[in-house]
């Protein structure tokens, strides 16, 4: 079991490795080993993770995730497979962790008379400012 927040843990049978070549420069060595990761996580049929977390992990990584709700990430930071490995569970960790925080309501308040007031100045000092700079024009010719 893979701990995520105090509450969530995710099985490792659910998180699938598949080894791929690494793009890039790199010379002879990086044509001959797979050492980039991609982790699939197939959030749409996941027993381990609640609904809203799902629901708001779908909307964080609507990018990554394909037709079949399987949620996709490329981990090739490093040159080695198993740092690329736990680079890629970090990163799902992160993602879960951040779906599984509550978005905090936004309650409307009214701006004050003061700010208003303030506001108000400003513009009326800056239209003057503007007035002044037009051309002059005479009158008389």
């Amino acid at each position: 079991m893979l701990q995520v927040t105090d509450t969530i843990q995710l099985d490792e049978s659910e998180i699938q490795f598949k080894f791929i070549r690494s793009p890039g420069p790199g010379g002879q060595h990086v044509n001959k080993t797979a050492t980039a990761v991609q982790l699939r996580f197939d959030l749409a049929h996941s027993t381990s993770i609640p609904e809203y977390v799902r629901r708001k992990l779908a909307r964080l990584a609507r990018n990554r995730i394909n037709e079949k709700g399987v949620l996709i990430i490329t981990a090739n930071r490093f040159r080695s497979q198993d740092l690329n490995r736990k680079d890629a569970v970090a990163r799902l960790k992160s993602l879960i962790v951040e779906s599984s925080r509550k978005t905090k309501l936004r309650r409307r308040t009214k701006p004050t008379n003061a700010s208003i007031r303030r506001r108000l100045e400003t513009k009326t000092r800056h239209g003057k400012l503007k007035n002044m700079r037009r051309p002059v024009t005479w009158n008389g010719e």
